[in-house]
């Protein structure tokens, strides 16, 4: 329901609903189906039907257990053959007799642990000019603070870093995506945590978003639509790439916070120096909101046990225990 969306995208946590919702959605067109565990690629799948039979409209009709498959995986672009009761015995239940052989280096199990666990996949559309290249957007809360256009090498789909591809930067106003600036910042962002379901949460304070021109023409052609859709949000492992001289590895066992260059360093700062005043921004707004029933049943619990060990009903010892109860989530 977002500029940046569409209709038949979905989000699995049990095995029925990734059996339904990916029989349905990849009758309809090619997918991108990925997990939710990692960020190198592996367990996200580009999938078409071998025999490219697709219903007209989203929900037409369904797959069979016996089509055939091809799928190129994320993480090295290597091609694998399925069948869809394969593929689904892969996600699910991982390397099996059921499940075929597999060339992949992961293992599977992608629901494993459940939602609790971060168990989930999540079912997109392929868009074929994807091989034109992504758009990352670097966010500090609700400023975009830089552009990254991210090119997959020749002949490949996938735009992870260490894959050959190419990237180019652009500041946040650059008119080649003037129209993609204006539909996520100005009209899919302020309602975007409540799409979410997490309308009680700030935005994150360092996090990106990727984008996929979902124009349906052919790649290399002029494109008739400037449409694009995201494709994630990354909010758990995103750096600082000014700061990169000094992460230690094995040719550089001594990097240091004085091996950035100033002008990298400079630029450094000013994110810093941005994501700080985000994070008061966040916790002045905390100021004049009362707390969630869940928090303010936690206050009322911590002040309880802090009264009764002031009138000596409990011990000090009886206190610190309680409260770490209290805490233990």
């Amino acid at each position: 329901n977002l500029n940046i969306g569409m209709p038949d995208t979905g989000t699995y946590y049990t095995e029925q609903e990734f059996i339904d919702g990916f029989k349905k959605s990849m009758k309809f067109q090619p997918r991108v189906i990925k997990q939710n565990r990692g960020s190198s690629g592996e367990g996200i799948w580009i999938i078409k039907l071998k025999s490219g039979n697709y219903c007209k409209n989203y929900g037409d009709r369904m797959c069979s257990d016996d089509e055939v498959l091809e799928m190129m995986e994320a993480c090295d672009n290597h091609a694998e053959t399925h069948t869809v009761r394969e593929f689904l015995e892969f996600c699910v239940g991982g390397r099996s007799s059921k499940s075929g052989k597999w060339d992949t280096i992961g293992t599977g199990k992608y629901l494993e642990g459940g939602k609790e666990a971060g168990g989930q996949l999540v079912d997109q559309r392929f868009c074929p000019r994807i091989v034109e290249g992504e758009v990352r957007m670097n966010m500090i809360g609700d400023t975009c603070t830089g552009i990254i256009h991210k090119k997959p090498k020749a002949g490949g789909i996938s735009a992870v870093g260490g894959t050959g591809s190419i990237y180019t930067f652009y500041k946040p106003d650059a008119p080649e995506f003037a129209t993609l600036m204006s539909d996520f910042t100005e009209k899919d962002l302020p309602t975007l945590m409540a799409n979410l379901e997490l309308p009680n949460e700030p935005l994150p304070l360092w996090w990106t978003a990727d984008f996929i021109n979902s124009d349906p023409g052919k790649p290399g052609t002029p494109c008739t639509v400037d449409k694009w859709i995201v494709g994630e949000f990354n909010c758990s492992c995103v750096g600082i790439s000014k700061c990169l001289p000094a992460y230690c590895k094995a040719d550089t066992p001594n990097a240091s916070f004085f091996d950035i260059p100033v002008k990298d360093l400079m630029e450094a700062t000013y994110l810093g120096n941005l994501m700080g005043q985000k994070a008061l921004g966040i916790l002045d707004s905390t100021k004049t909101k009362a707390p969630s029933p869940a928090a303010a049943k936690l206050i009322t619990r911590i002040e309880a046990v802090k009264g009764a060990v002031s009138r000596g009903i409990l011990s000090k010892d009886e206190g610190s225990s309680m409260m770490s109860k209290l805490f233990d989530v």
